[in-house]
């Protein structure tokens, strides 16, 4: 065991007007197995590209570890796989390689096919057993989840649970959950490092942001006491100070020189009005240590229209037909109020059914199959796709494309954890998590019927998940989905469709 020593690491990136990570130190062992959390663009690939050495930064990175990073670049997915391998590692060894394709269920027949005709689960299947058949290598492993199905996921979530040495991003609670000891998380103004899995530290962020808030409240009303009292007490001094004159005494009847009396009281009353003072001070200066790592996850909101019949899709014996298959067929039914959320392999028919049902609504016959799909009349559908790649221009060029009311766009945005700076940047230039985010507060402000989103989680952040969770139970609107993620499955949906 060894450990990975980060101080006093400055960086930002050239242009920018903020540092992604400002003097920040802390030591992860080498044979921990560390999930890494933060919302999107917080700087989690930044952070791994510079343990990889490839960007400049200030402070230091100190360890003796090799790092190796998942996914792996392929430049030519044409290449057989083995000559993948061989790029991606010219020293290694066949047998160790098999070794870890066995405990990952890969036949090694893969080896001889293209690498573009591996499936996604085959393609990161592939790659994880080379990075883990390389000795003392430390392992940086990028949301290894994203396009995978829930069988997939399963077997990789077990694969990792048995290994050790790693970083893993990850938005997937429960997979995280499964196979991490230790939490590395970008909060607001520092990175903190905890033992335990999410659920533990997600447990513990809890308590720790509800007695803040608590806090937070208490010393805000005792902020304010101590401002009136002070304002009182400066009063009552100012009120002494002006008594400062002489008086005749009608016991003795003689002139009795009050002032050294007075001045005595309007010093103690400046005395406690400088103490109340201090006293709200030191109050403020407390309360300004609260509060600075909570996520301000606001509450979003949805439009979703009721249509006045009770079934709004019903489909019967579907079968899609391709140029060499037949996929089985399907028969479901969506009425107002479901959250049906379609899960099985991938190639299975999962998107297809949804562009099925898509080009049906708009008259179009693209896809051969057979079957029955009706569909109420009037239905209007909000959808995301998987793919971003459309996404370019500006946001406001897309609300104007997608006739979107602009100010309730960019508002969901900023819930969504968009800073007002990324507002004026084009949309090429957004991470995937934030292109997804884009997708996503369209839909939202979007009145539908029917919201129909395909994968909609892919690289969205664990906050905005929890999020967008909150807003399907509040506000129940109508739903066909396509999703992997197990928790938030178990939480939304209302009916789950094997394929």
């Amino acid at each position: 065991m060894s450990q990975i020593s980060v101080n006093h690491l400055t960086f930002y990136y050239e242009g920018s007007a903020d540092n992604i990570f400002e003097d920040v130190s802390f030591q992860i062992d080498t044979d921990w197995k560390l999930g890494f959390i933060a919302r999107n663009g917080r700087g989690k690939t930044t952070f791994l590209k510079l343990l990889l050495g490839k960007e400049e930064y200030r402070g230091s990175i100190s360890t003796s570890e090799v790092f190796d990073y998942f996914p792996f670049s392929v430049d030519n997915p044409a290449e057989n796989t083995i000559d993948i391998v061989e790029k991606m590692y010219p020293e290694y060894e066949f047998w160790k390689i098999c070794r870890e394709l066995t405990l990952l269920q890969v036949d090694a027949e893969v080896f001889y096919r293209p690498f573009e005709t591996l499936s996604n689960g085959e393609q990161t299947k592939v790659i994880l057993a080379v990075l883990f058949s390389m000795d003392e290598h430390f392992l940086l492993i990028d949301e290894p989840t994203n396009h995978l199905d829930a069988p997939t996921r399963e077997l990789v979530r077990d694969y990792l649970k048995q290994k050790k040495g790693f970083i893993l991003v990850s938005h997937d609670r429960d997979f995280l959950d499964q196979c991490i000891d230790h939490v590395l998380v970008i909060n607001k103004t520092n990175i903190e490092v905890y033992q335990g899995n999410f659920t533990t530290w997600w447990e513990n962020k809890q308590r720790q942001d509800d007695f803040e808030r608590a806090e937070n409240a208490k010393l805000k009303k005792e902020i304010g006491r101590l401002q009136e009292a002070s304002r009182q007490a400066h009063q009552w001094a100012d009120n002494v100070e002006s008594t400062k004159i002489g008086k005749k005494s009608e016991k003795y009847e003689k002139c009795i020189d009050t002032r050294a009396y007075v001045g005595e009281k309007s010093r103690r009353m400046q005395m406690r009005r400088k103490n109340l003072e201090r006293r709200q001070e030191r109050a403020i200066e407390e309360k300004s240590s609260l509060l600075k790592n909570i996520e301000e996850a606001e509450n979003l909101k949805l439009f979703p229209l009721l249509h006045y019949k009770d079934t709004l899709v019903k489909i019967e014996e579907l079968q899609i037909q391709y140029d060499t298959k037949s996929l089985p067929p399907v028969s479901l039914e969506i009425r107002n109020g479901d959250r049906v959320v379609l899960q099985g392999a991938n190639g299975c028919g999962k998107s297809s059914i949804i562009k099925v049902l898509l080009q049906h609504l708009a008259g179009e016959t693209d896809i051969l199959y057979a079957g029955s799909i009706e569909t109420a009349s009037g239905l209007k559908v909000s959808y995301i796709s998987q793919d971003t790649s459309h996404l370019h221009g500006t946001l406001e060029e897309y609300a104007r494309e997608q006739d979107l009311d602009y100010t309730l766009f960019l508002a969901l945005l900023r819930k969504l954890d968009f800073s007002r700076g990324q507002f004026e940047k084009r949309m090429e230039d957004y991470s995937q998590g934030q292109k997804k985010k884009v997708l996503i507060a369209g839909s939202l402000c979007t009145k539908a019927h029917l919201y129909i989103w395909d994968e909609p989680l892919n690289y969205i952040d664990i906050f905005s998940r929890i999020q967008i969770e909150k807003l399907i139970l509040e506000f129940k609107p109508t739903m066909l989905l396509v999703e992997h993620d197990k928790t938030f499955v178990e939480k939304i949906g209302t009916t789950v469709k094997k394929l």
